[in-house]
């Protein structure tokens, strides 16, 4: 018997991350990777993360699955991983493209499969919380971004990059004491929003505080908050610096290196993740695809975090 999902109107096939074929039988899977190729097309200097599942999964040709010693399995394998390819939305046309990536995200994981979603801009977050609302109606949110994405909501403009988590919030999408913003840190264009994020009830703690207090002794803190609660975990590129990843929608100065990007995902194994999503690969502005390969170094380490989640194939 087949559990196949595929609906033209909701999927659009694709190239495979890693090799992986598209496929829309669940059965066997137990996490599935799904391409959101949105941008809102209003950022004033640099529009193409919609291009960004593409670049990816063209990169993704480097990424290679064993990592000894740190995790010395194939984890595409243990998980059964496969490609639904990409969700078909319209970039510019957010209401109807916000529509079918719910959809396409409740489909997968009202099946029980963990998504690993590639953006597009930060947008993406909120219609894939939408669909995990659904099935985890108290879900924890570790957010690690160069921007709070909790801002202010200014005028008519609703549904930016910017005010992400703010409606996420205001919407009842995650538990606002359980949110946590890791890293925010540059210039920005209005004044007063970590005080807005603190003021949703959120975590924040911008890279100026994670360094004076060290990687160590942050993610120890991670582990306490959010053991025993489901995680969605959202990391947005521009958390590295642009000397490593050049190719984001809002790239600042001061960030983490590969290194440090790599190993504090490494260092959350044993967390409950029921979803990743990794948002803001700008190919017109990357050099020689090294973001959207490290992007996809990133998505090897949660496919990794998803072997060893309680009850994983590698979790305790």
């Amino acid at each position: 018997m087949t559990d196949t999902i595929f609906d033209s109107a909701i999927y659009r096939p694709t190239g495979g991350f890693m090799g992986l074929l598209n496929c829309y039988d669940l059965t066997g899977a137990q996490l599935a990777v799904l391409g959101m190729p949105f941008d809102c097309g209003v950022h004033p200097t640099r529009i193409g993360s919609r291009l960004g599942p593409s670049s990816i999964r063209e990169q993704s040709g480097l990424v290679r699955p064993y990592q000894p010693p740190i995790a010395d399995f194939n984890p595409l394998e243990e998980l059964g991983a496969i490609d639904c390819g990409d969700a078909a939305c319209s970039p510019g046309r957010l209401e109807q493209s916000f529509e079918v990536m719910e959809e396409a995200s409740w489909r997968i994981v009202s099946r029980g499969l963990k998504t690993l979603s590639m953006g597009g801009d930060g947008s993406v977050s909120l219609p894939q919380l939408r669909a995990m609302k659904r099935v985890y109606p108290d879900l924890a949110l570790l957010h690690v971004d160069a921007h709070t994405d909790a801002y202010p909501i200014v005028g008519q403009d609703r549904h930016t990059t910017a005010t992400t988590f703010t409606c996420a919030t205001e919407e009842g999408l995650i538990d606002a004491n359980a949110t946590i913003h890791l890293g925010a840190r540059g210039p920005i264009f209005m004044g007063g929003v970590f005080e807005h994020t603190r003021g949703l009830g959120h975590t924040l703690i911008p890279d100026r505080d994670l360094r004076a207090q060290g990687f160590d002794a942050v993610i120890a803190d991670l582990h306490q908050r959010l053991k025993g609660r489901k995680v969605y975990l959202c990391f947005d590129m521009d958390t590295f610096d642009p000397s490593c990843a050049p190719g984001v929608a809002t790239p600042t100065w001061g960030g983490w290196t590969a290194a440090e990007g790599l190993g504090f995902l490494q260092a959350l194994a044993g967390l409950d993740f029921v979803a990743f999503d990794i948002n803001t690969v700008s190919p017109p502005h990357d050099q020689g695809g090294m973001t959207a390969y490290l992007a996809g170094c990133v998505m090897l380490e949660c496919m990794v975090l998803a072997c060893r989640v309680p009850g994983g194939p590698r979790g305790g």
